[in-house]
């Protein structure tokens, strides 16, 4: 006694509360907290009630493993009595009760491969206090919900799913008796793996229920003369994910920031997200009808987009590439991010109008070239449009214009000043240089920074890091993560800033004369605003819009940056087809107006009005004429040009032949270089695999 005493003085008390917890899948689901978008797990398990389980497998389970479990304390004297003879007689026979092959299982699972007295007397001594604590009912429920069934399978529950694909409640006799003869040994009977083996295990099993009286004679019959009849339910996804994957892996990734890695694959945690399924099924069709459309540049351009509610910052649709399976980095939501394009020029305006810029009012030279750092930027086509407003020169797109706003000491708009802005809504200032041409968008961002930065516009200024995860709940129901009335907001321009640099942006799309992105116009008259960008030699396009309920990013490209697009519309259809099906049936809403900013800058901006400039673009517009033939069949000089000809002819440029909207023979619409068009990068810019050289290293002057 002495000795038994000594073996269990350390046994760990069966009140404990989580002495029994055992590793448990955890699961994530769409924001309607039904859609599972995945299990992750190291041990599939579910578990279950005891109404949830077919009496065949409570009864056979009873009948099988300890026929005197309801009359015994936890440790059948009889049966011990009875292996000892079975085995000295040379058979083989074990004489453990449920409540001790659970114990085993659980609290003493570290000793679970010992053969020793010593074992067997401290799982004899919790089985009984067990049996002491807890009902039968319980402690069967607790061995169905934990014990071994094979393939990866823990539960009674997870195993009828995979082996049947149905319910534990929904076992027939023959199917019980098959689970129920598993866990002996859950390789050798395993049915998918040793289907022999399993046939004849589970007829032992039917024996033991028709001995015990569970089933009838002619119960006992049919089952036995039944083949295993399995229906395997085959694991989709990779790593336990089945649904919208780019997305749902980018959530488990952010958990996994988090959480430990033991508690996100066997802490049972409850993870609701913000994807919305329907509008996730709008953006897969839109960029589907692009894939499908025969109009791409080449067959590896893919499209990558975030939806983002700029009221909450929740994720409602994501995108990020063409085919999860075939390569799982997720453009939409890279560290690295590919070039932005002119869609940064919407930085530029925000730090303009908060230094007291009226963009109505202040008048840009936007001819070309303009010198930086020893190289010549022009606008897309060398197109010289003359001196325009600020709002004008975003609707075109003009490079020269805004490359003279940002060097013009005294604008107060500096390449630091940008950068800051563009950190304040959330771009990532490890990607962004301070060269001037930040402001043509030769650094990098993902359309999930994108899409929340242009929704700090729609959002008044308020500024909200886009999530994917609404709601995190444990095992016990104890609430980790709560979002579900929306990410805090924080204050990070004035309204009056948002809604001044919205007017802007409206611009782009539905100024008939200059703006570059009147395909994104919705057809429901539903008010928008958005920004489109390309950068040199068309290896990314751009398209970034919002509307009060909704911010899209849409982007296009290779992941080798290795594609030449020439300009198009596909991602102004793309956000255009999926913001039109979000809102169908809801009434337009107006952007929330405010004040005007306090527009007290001195600054004049260098360029006359567009009435007292038109005869000054006349001549202009003659001599480039008179110029163009020889201009447009020379070889590009390098340093010199913005890339030369072969921009000329894919058009952004205003009047081109052919366009979908004001602008060239193929594309998009008007604009200007968002490399800057230099064939040498600009000091302090850096290069990024894959994306294109900040800078604008290639020499062609593509479209804004």
């Amino acid at each position: 006694m002495s000795l038994i005493d000594d073996w269990c003085a350390d046994l760990p008390s069966v009140q404990n509360t989580t002495a029994f917890d055992l590793p448990e899948q955890s699961t994530i689901y769409a924001n309607d907290g039904t859609t599972v978008l995945a299990e992750l797990y190291m041990e599939k398990r579910e578990p279950v009630t005891i109404d949830q389980v077919s009496p065949y497998v409570l009864k056979g389970t009873v009948a099988t493993e300890d026929e005197r479990f309801y009359n015994h304390g936890g440790v059948d004297l009889q049966g011990i009595v009875r292996a000892v003879v079975v085995n000295l007689s040379g058979g083989q026979e074990g004489a453990s009760t449920i409540t001790q092959q659970y114990v085993r299982n659980t609290i003493l699972s570290s000793e679970m491969n010992e053969i020793s007295i010593k074992r067997k007397v401290r799982e004899m001594t919790l089985a009984e206090e067990m049996e002491q604590i807890y009902s039968k009912d319980q402690i069967l429920m607790m061995y169905l919900n934990t014990i071994n069934y094979g393939d990866n399978c823990y539960g009674i529950q997870a195993a009828a799913k995979h082996y049947y694909s149905v319910n534990a409640s929904d076992l027939t006799i023959a199917q019980a008796a098959t689970l129920i003869g598993i866990p002996n040994s859950p390789t050798m009977y395993n049915p998918v793996v040793n289907p022999d083996n399993a046939l004849d295990r589970r007829n032992v099993v039917l024996s033991r229920m028709l001995t015990n009286g569970v089933i009838t004679q002619e119960e006992y019959d049919a089952a036995k003369a039944e083949d295993l009849n399995l229906n395997v339910q085959e694991e989709t996804g990779t790593n336990g994910v089945y649904l919208y994957k780019y997305f749902t892996s980018y959530v488990r990734d952010q958990i996994l920031e988090t959480y430990d890695h033991e508690q996100v694959f066997q802490g049972g945690l409850q993870i609701v997200t913000t994807i919305d399924p329907e509008m996730q099924g709008y953006a897969e069709a839109a960029v589907q009808k692009q894939y499908d459309s025969g109009r791409l540049a080449a067959s590896n351009q893919e499209f990558a987009l975030t939806l983002v509610d700029p009221n909450t910052g929740f994720i409602k649709a994501m995108i990020g590439g063409k085919d999860y399976d075939a390569d799982q980095y997720n453009i939409a939501t890279s560290n690295s991010g590919t070039q932005t394009g002119s869609t940064f020029k919407a930085f530029t305006i925000t730090d303009a109008i908060e230094k007291g810029i009226n963009p109505q009012t202040t008048y840009m030279n936007c001819n070309g070239p303009v010198e930086v750092n020893g190289s010549k930027i022009y606008n897309y086509g060398k197109q010289n449009y003359g001196s325009l407003s600020i709002a004008n020169m975003t609707a075109v797109s003009s490079n020269t214009g805004f490359i003279r706003l940002i060097t013009d000491t005294s604008s107060g708009v500096t390449p630091e000043s940008v950068k800051s802005v563009a950190e304040r809504l959330g771009l990532d200032g490890d990607n962004l240089g301070t060269a001037p041409t930040i402001t043509l968008g030769v650094y990098n961002a993902n359309t999930t920074q994108m899409a929340g930065a242009y929704g700090t516009f729609a959002a008044g200024g308020v500024h909200r890091d886009p999530t994917g995860i609404m709601k995190v709940t444990d095992r016990s129901g104890n609430v980790l993560v709560d979002n579900t009335a929306g990410v805090e907001g924080k204050q990070v321009i004035t309204d009056s800033v948002a809604y001044a640099v919205t007017q802007v942006l409206e611009g782009v799309i539905y100024n008939a004369s200059y703006g570059t992105a009147n395909a994104a116009a919705l057809p429901s008259g539903q008010i928008a605003a958005g920004k489109t960008g390309t950068t040199d030699d068309w290896h990314d396009l751009w398209f970034v819009g919002y509307t009060p309920q909704l911010s899209c990013a849409v982007w296009t490209g290779s992941r080798d940056n290795s594609v030449q697009l020439e300009t198009n519309t596909w991602c102004q259809e793309i956000w255009r087809d999926l913001i039109s099906a979000c809102l169908q049936g809801q009434p337009n809403e107006d952007f929330k107006s405010a004040s005007a900013p306090n527009y007290n800058s001195a600054y004049k901006g260098g360029g006359k009005s567009e009435d007292e400039d038109e005869e000054k673009k006349e001549e202009e517009a003659t001599e480039e004429t008179t110029e163009g033939t020889t201009e447009g069949t020379t070889e590009e000089t390098p340093g010199e040009t913005a890339g030369g000809t072969t921009g000329g002819t894919t058009g952004e440029t205003p009047g081109g032949a052919g366009a979908e909207t004001p602008g060239g023979t193929t594309g998009e619409t008007p604009g200007g270089t968002t490399g800057g068009g230099t064939t040498t990068p600009d000091p302090g810019s850096s290069s990024t695999p894959g994306s294109g050289t900040a800078g604008g290293s290639s020499g062609t002057d593509t479209a804004g």
